[in-house]
Order: C-alpha cells, then structure tokens, then sequence
C-alpha cells in the first residue's frame, strides 16, 4: 500500500524524469490510491531483442523501482511478441526482425538482470504473447481499425524515412498498437517510456478510452547517452556499461565517460540527492574525485560497498600507476606453441574480447588492442601473431586475458 501521502510522491517521482502526461492526472491518481487504499498499477513493457541488459536500460527500471518502493503495484511487460515486430522508436531503418527462438533465448537472462532493479517477489511478470498469441485475423483487424495511418504518419522517425526514401514497412505500423493493447490487457494506470515511446504511450491511453478504461498517466524518461559521449547507450554501438559486467570493468567504463554526463548519470543511475549532486558538480570539486563517487556509487548499487570499494583501488593501482590489473583471466588452448593464428577471429570468437569482428577491427585501427604489453599496439586487423604460453591479449587497461597452452 502507499505509504506516503500523494504530494511527497510527486516529489519523489519527478527527479529524473522527462515529461509527466500529466502531473494533474497523476496527482488525482496518486490522491485516490492513498484515499481508497489501493497500489497504482504501473507498467513497464520490456522487448528481449539482446541478451545483456546496461545502464540505459535501468533508467526506466529504477523509475518503476521507485513506484514499487512507494507501495505500488508493478508490472513488467516481456514483449515476447511485440520483440518479434521490433520498435521503431527513434530509428531510421527498419530493425532486423528476431526469430521466435532468439527472443525465448536472450528472455532467458532478462529476469535474472532486472532482479538487480526491482524486486520480482513483488512484480506481476507477464508476457504479451499471452493475450497477442490467441487473436484471430478478425482481433487484427479490429485492432488496426483503431488508428489511421494519417496519425502513425505523423511519428518523427516514419516522417523522416519517408523524406528520405526510407522504407516503412506494414509490420511496423502495428508496434504502437500492440504495445498500446498491452496496458489495455492489464489496466496500467501509469505507464513508464523513454522520450521515444511518447507515440507508443499515447496509443495505450486511445486504446483504453476506447475500452472504457481510464487513461494512463504516461511518463517518459531520458535516454542515457553512452561511454563514446554522443549516441544512446547501446551494445551494437560498444557504447554500453552491462549490468552484469564486473565490478572493476563496470567502474572503469563509468571513469571513462566525458565530464559533461555526469549529471545525467548521477540523476538517473543514483539516489544520490539532487543538493548533494549539485555539490559534486561545482567548480570546487575535482572532477576526477566526482567520477570516483559517481562510479562507486553505481558498482555498489549492484556489488555491494566491499567489491566497490576494491573496484575503486583496484583502478587506482591500474591507471593511476599505470598497472596491469591483479587477477587477469586464463584462457586455455591446444595450439602448439609458435601457433600463428589471425587476430581478429582469435580476439573476438575466443578469447572473447569484443562482442564480434567488425569491433575488434575497429579497436585496432584506433589504437586499443595490444599484445604482451599496452605499449605494443596492433595496427594492422589482417596480421597474424604466434602463440606462446603465457601470452597477454588486450583491449585497453580493462580487458585482459592471459593465453595458457596445454600443449
């Protein structure tokens, strides 16, 4: 149940946020839960189009954390049909569309991940294919009936890629509706999205007018700009901080960002208060110690304070006296010593130090592979090397493997 009265909420519930849709509504809302005693139903739909969950990802989630802290009712949508369409929020391209199996694959691990967020104990989990696998083609077109094309037309990214002769697939199109059926299906009093969903939200309260249902309050969030400081957070960008990284490789990344995030981060990744960050940020404090506290303060939300404060020295012993980490991983092969093997497969599909190829390629030629030491840089993404046991691999200061061979 609520716990606290409608107004401390809203101050709580606005930190971080991008729009409420709107405040009054949510006010009136809130109100009535504290009166009649009852949770607000909060929705949030996740689509599982990849296997690892980051940071960006957390910011909606910490956003329903904090509704669910405040005695209401949460509800964590796994798109597992709307995955199969794929959102076309902000995009300029049509996705590539998932098989059924890959979605069931990368669901697998998206629960487990989201349990560092939110509580699952007191989550309702559902997935939309519940309701969407039994529809008929007759549901379908009902459905469509709902919205004319001249409305999905007047979505920012579909404009675009029309003026420049992008195509629009039909498929497409039904991604709002879906992902609006969904809070009609389970009567979301509040819906959470980031500042591209506003189309998508929007549908979820035509819908549940149409239904004779309230409509939700909708609540949009930033989007998290990634480590490379200028495009959202992303693991096709190798822009992304995983939430299932290791203490020191997720605190090393976090001091890796540009100056200019850290106000976004702290917002949106702590509970730091806003007095506090203001303090943090001020032309009196070093910026260096700022990060410090920004990436422990994050480490430990997930880690604990003991394996962020041995993340913490743990950097300090790497970079600032410019060492090699202390419990460098080991990877053992059967190659013959002097083996001469290709790097780029070598790195990526072995030892596992970029998520494909194309990215180890690109880490060469700007400088951030090296081998047996981070003064030998490769240069050249066709070149072989000759393996001999005890050989260290790695991608800047971070990622370090030690090669053994058995042979």
């Amino acid at each position: 149940m609520p716990f606290k009265s409608a107004e401390e909420q809203m101050s709580i519930l606005r930190r971080g946020v991008d729009q409420i849709l709107s405040e009054s509504e949510l006010l009136g809302k809130l109100k009535r839960s504290v009166q009649n005693n009852q949770p607000l139903r909060i929705k949030l739909g996740i689509d599982p189009t990849a296997v690892d969950v980051h940071l960006g990802h957390t910011v909606p989630l910490r956003k329903l954390r904090q509704f669910q802290d405040l005695g209401h009712h949460i509800i964590l949508i796994m798109g597992n049909y709307t995955a199969l369409v794929g959102d076309p929020s902000g995009r300029d391209e049509t996705r590539t569309r998932l098989s059924a199996e890959a979605v069931t694959e990368n669901a697998a691990t998206y629960l487990e991940q989201v349990a560092k967020v939110i509580d699952l104990s007191r989550c309702e989990v559902r997935e939309n294919g519940d309701w969407f696998s039994r529809m008929t083609f007759t549901d379908v077109l009902e459905l469509t009936s709902k919205i004319t094309m001249m409305r999905l037309l007047e979505r920012d990214d579909f404009n675009n890629r029309i003026k420049e002769q992008k195509a629009v697939y039909l498929h497409e199109c039904l991604y709002p509706l879906m992902q609006g059926w969904d809070s009609v299906q389970v009567k979301a009093d509040v819906e959470l999205g980031g500042t591209d969903q506003l189309f998508n939200l929007h549908c979820g309260r035509d819908l549940q007018k149409d239904q004779g249902q309230e409509p939700q309050v909708a609540i949009t969030m930033p989007i998290l700009v990634g480590t490379d400081g200028q495009r959202r957070m992303g693991k096709s960008l190798g822009n992304y901080i995983g939430i299932s990284e290791s203490p020191n490789e997720m605190f090393g990344k976090l001091m890796s960002i540009a100056d200019s995030l850290m106000q976004d981060y702290f917002e949106l990744l702590t509970d730091i208060p806003s007095e506090e960050i203001a303090d943090l940020l001020s032309l009196e404090a070093h910026p260096r110690d700022t990060k410090i506290r920004l990436s422990g303060t994050v480490v430990e939300n997930y880690y604990g304070s003991e394996l962020a404060d041995t993340a913490k020295s743990e950097f300090e012993r790497r970079f600032a006296q410019n060492k090699l980490p202390t419990d460098i991983p080991e990877k053992f092969f059967s190659y013959p010593s002097g083996e001469k093997i290709a790097i780029v497969p070598f790195l990526s599909k072995e030892l596992g130090l970029a998520s494909s190829g194309s990215e180890i390629r690109r880490l060469i030629q700007q400088g951030g592979v090296w081998v047996e030491n981070p003064d030998n840089r490769l240069t050249d993404p066709h070149q072989e090397v000759s393996l001999c046991d005890g050989m260290l691999f790695g991608v800047g200061k971070r990622r370090v493997v030690r090669v053994r061979l058995n042979s």
